[in-house]
């Protein structure tokens, strides 16, 4: 659907415009994080969360960020042979391994962080910071609301 043909009505929707916004968002965090050869935005999360958690199962990082089995195995796999996660025999249980951020996996997840930021600046660029703070703070409520989640206080503002 091409913005500019798209219908008046549907343009003044709250709906229609986080979807807008969603898909700028995406789309220069996909290009940033394409850049310093990320293949998929969810490598992203999963650093995060091995970073938030420390070492973990696949299966568990998985759930943790909301992706598939098979698509936690490739990004860890790839990850992995990139040098920036380890695979070790759990200790509690040797049938499954752990995920662990390496050195080099924090230095690149450090790297990310900065290439995120830049996506988060150009896509608020036309926002005031208190005009920032006002719209994340807005879109927590939104969130916490229609999931039971508690991110007020762990968002930024």
């Amino acid at each position: 659907m091409d913005p500019l043909s798209t219908p008046a009505r549907l343009r003044g929707l709250a709906t229609w415009l986080l979807g807008q916004s969603s898909n700028q968002g995406h789309r220069l965090i996909g290009e940033r994080l394409q850049a310093v050869g990320v293949a998929s935005r969810s490598y992203y999360s999963l650093l995060l969360a091995l970073a938030e958690v420390g070492p973990t199962s696949q299966a568990d990082l998985g759930r943790r960020v909301g992706l598939d089995r098979s698509d936690v195995t490739a990004a860890v796999t790839d990850l992995e042979e990139k040098g920036y996660l380890e695979r070790t025999p759990d200790p509690a249980d040797r049938r499954r391994n752990l995920v662990r951020l390496t050195d080099d996996g924090v230095e690149f997840l450090t790297k990310l962080d900065t290439e995120v930021a830049a996506a988060q600046e150009e896509l608020l660029t036309p926002l005031t910071p208190q005009e920032r703070a006002a719209l994340i703070g807005m879109l927590v409520r939104v969130v916490e609301h229609h999931t039971g989640l508690r991110l007020s206080d762990t968002a930024e503002r």
